[in-house]
Formats: structure tokens, C-alpha cells, sequence
């Protein structure tokens, strides 16, 4: 039966390429994902893409385009929507690649929708995890990059050129801040994703020397009481709750969903995100807001992008 056929979801981010399988309930069959390969050229890239695909689909049996309900990828932005022209500000190889197009061709015949990462992390949290039930929701992926998505009313908002939601590129610190690649200063991303603290860390003497050293080691030692691991995920977090409050007077949020690799840093990280949120955060509207760390984990985008075919009523407008 068509309405039993499962999607082909694909996320990708500055840090992994993922592939999944998955079913019309939001559950991934089978899935695999591999490093973002910052060393090869635009077409290696591309062709590293779609080997994955390629095994994750050999490993659920599928050997035809017809037997998949569609195509759901989410990529770091900015891009052309829903054009799905990307050229994500972490991936350097891919300026105004045509993603949307390239997948069209390779899965001919079924529906190929590409959307911003982090508007496929809000979807799949909306659709199966921390917002479901909720009609307002900031979802973030904070990693390599920081971005975010926005459901109000219970739909995607896509906004005028479709990279609605941009949170990673709010201005926290305007003054001291550093600067970010988008070209401005004090923007969150600049501050609190994942290179960027390394970055700040090895200058206060963490690791230096170790150019192979990863926001995750930052995080895991800042957990066994580091103090300059303990301060990096401080900066984090309190740019972090800043950018969100004013999110949640923008928006009247009721949920934040934080997905991405830093989000797994725990209590050093929410913590102080708490703590400056609620600061920032005073009138009563704002106060039942929850930040959480993504329901779904590690496969929200992915769920999220398989979102974009099973429930595209609420998720896609680009058709």
C-alpha cells in the first residue's frame, strides 16, 4: 500500500551526514551516517552523500525510487526555498548547490522536499517529541553551527525567503562579541557553537596544542570539573538563554527543543542557560516557557525530515 511506504530521510550538518529509513509513524528502520568530509570538493561531497543513501537503502531493502513515499532532507542554511539551493555558512564546498535538484534527479518520480536543519529538528520534535501537543516551538540545533526552526500556531513558519527561525545569527554580545561568518559581531553562533568554544577554550589554555580536540572533549571534561571546560559551556549556555529570551518575547514560545551535539553537555550547559533566561525573561508571559534537550535526540532531524512527506500539511508549503 502507498500509504505504508516508508521515506528516505537525509540530514546534514557541518559535523555528520545522516541517512535513514523510516516508517510513516516516525520510526527509523535502519540508518548510518558518517563525518561531513570538510577536505574533498563540491561532486565528492555529493557523490559521499549519496553512497550513504545508497546503504542505508540496501540495508531496508529498497532498490527503487517507487518504493519509498518520498524524500525529506534537512542542511545547514542559509538556501534558496524551496528552491533547495543551499550553500550552508559550515559546509565551505557548497555554495548554491543545487541539493533539491540533485536529489530530484537521483529519486525520480516521488517527492523530494529539502528544508533547513533545524527546521526539520522543530518538525520532528513537533511531530513525535518534546513540542508534541504544543502549538508554539523554537526548535535549535546547537553544534557546528547553531540554527533554529519555529512552529506558531501549530505550523512551520517559513518566512519570506523560507530561512525563518535564524536564531543562530541573533546579536547577544554586540560589543565584545566575536565575529561570525555571516560578516556581523556577537552573533550567538559565533559564540556558543561547537568550534567557536573550542576555539576560546584553547586560547584560555585548555588542550592547546591539539588541533584535533572537539567540542564534545570540552564538554566531557568540563563534566569531570575542568574550569575552563566548565567556563566554555557557561559562555554557552548564557548566550544561549539571552538569544532565547528574546526568542520567547518575539514569539510567545511555549517549548525549546535543543537538539545537535552540544546539547548532550547536560546540566553545565542548561544551567546556566536557566539562569540567563530567566534574567532576561521577567514578564509573566515568558515564564512557563521549557527549554529541554530534544526528545528524539540525535534523529530529530532526521525524524523531522521525514516529516516533511508524512505530514507535509503542517511542515511544507513548497509544492
Amino acid at each position: 500500500m502507498a500509504g505504508r511506504r516508508p521515506a528516505l530521510a537525509i540530514d546534514i550538518g557541518g559535523t555528520k551526514l545522516a541517512a535513514a529509513v523510516v516508517e510513516p509513524g516516525g520510526r527509523l528502520v535502519t540508518w548510518a551516517q558518517v563525518p561531513t568530509p570538510h577536505s574533498l570538493d563540491s561532486g565528492q561531497l555529493w557523490r559521499t552523500l549519496d553512497a550513504l543513501t545508497g546503504r542505508v537503502l540496501e540495508a531496508a531493502r529498497i532498490t527503487v525510487p517507487s518504493e519509498l513515499a518520498g524524500v525529506g532532507a534537512g542542511c545547514g542554511g542559509p538556501m534558496e526555498w524551496p528552491a533547495g539551493v543551499v550553500s550552508p555558512l559550515n559546509i565551505s564546498q557548497w555554495r548554491s548547490f543545487p541539493l533539491r535538484a540533485r536529489l530530484q534527479k537521483r529519486f525520480s518520480g516521488i517527492p523530494v522536499r529539502v528544508h533547513n536543519d533545524a527546521i526539520c529538528v522543530v518538525a520532528g520534535e513537533h511531530w513525535r517529541g518534546a513540542g508534541r501537543g504544543r502549538s508554539n516551538v523554537l526548535g535549535m540545533v546547537v553544534s557546528t553551527g547553531v540554527g533554529g526552526g519555529l512552529i506558531l500556531d501549530g505550523r512551520v513558519i517559513e518566512g519570506a525567503s523560507g530561512n525563518a527561525g535564524h536564531i543562530g545569527h541573533v546579536v547577544v554580545d554586540p560589543e565584545d562579541g566575536p565575529v561570525c561568518a555571516c560578516g556581523g559581531r556577537g552573533c550567538l553562533e559565533a559564540i556558543a557553537r561547537g568550534p567557536a568554544l573550542v576555539a576560546w577554550a584553547q586560547g584560555e589554555g585548555w588542550r592547546q596544542g591539539q588541533p584535533e580536540a572537539t567540542a564534545k572533549d570540552l564538554a566531557d571534561d568540563g563534566a569531570h570539573g575542568h574550569p575552563v571546560g566548565l567556563a566554555a559551556m557557561r559562555r554557552a549556555g548564557q548566550a544561549l538563554g539571552i538569544a532565547i529570551a528574546s526568542a520567547t518575547y518575539l514569539c510567545d514560545l511555549e517549548v525549546v527543543s535543543i537538539g545537535g551535539g552540544l546539547s548532550q553537555a547536560g546540566a553545565i550547559l542548561f544551567e546556566p542557560l536557566e539562569e540567563a533566561l530567566h534574567a532576561h525573561a521577567r514578564l509573566k508571559f515568558v515564564r512557563n516557557l521549557r527549554v529541554v534537550p530534544a526528545a528524539l535526540g540525535q534523529s530529530a532531524g532526521l525524524v523531522g525530515a521525514a516529516a516533511l512527506i508524512f505530514a507535509a500539511e503542517r511542515y511544507w508549503t513548497g509544492d
